[in-house]
């Protein structure tokens, strides 16, 4: 399972991400620890790609002998206007706790965020063991 593709429509999306995310990083030879903060950030995102974004794709890519992960969630939304403050802790658009896009750097090894107002939001997560 080097690669694989998701849409991201609905709340049970997200969970399939995570499953997916665990599988791959599992097969991957991930230690356990490693696997859940993988699942644990993919679901961060792709939760934002459904909220934020009104949904959105997920593509993982397993490099070839080595143990990285790539993953990026993309979407079409209206993007994020300032990417600076999106990644402060406790800032939320919504009301909600503000902590998933840098919860999620917090929590993998590379982590790179791509918008602009109108055009969508691409993240790009990459854990490596």
């Amino acid at each position: 399972m080097g690669q694989a593709q998701l849409t991201l429509r609905v709340s049970r999306d997200v969970i399939k991400a995570r499953e997916l995310m665990r599988k791959m990083a599992q097969e991957a030879g991930f230690g356990l620890a490693n696997q859940t903060r993988l699942a644990t950030a993919i679901s961060e995102i792709a939760r934002n790609a459904i909220v934020h974004g009104g949904g959105g794709e997920m593509s993982v890519d397993l490099a070839q002998g080595k143990k990285t992960i790539t993953v990026v969630i993309s979407d079409q939304g209206p993007g994020i206007a300032d990417i600076e403050q999106a990644m402060t802790d406790g800032w939320s658009s919504t009301g909600s706790q503000g902590m998933g896009l840098p919860g999620a750097q917090r929590i993998v090894s590379s982590f790179h965020v791509e918008s602009s107002p109108g055009q969508g939001a691409a993240v790009t997560l990459k854990m490596t063991e």
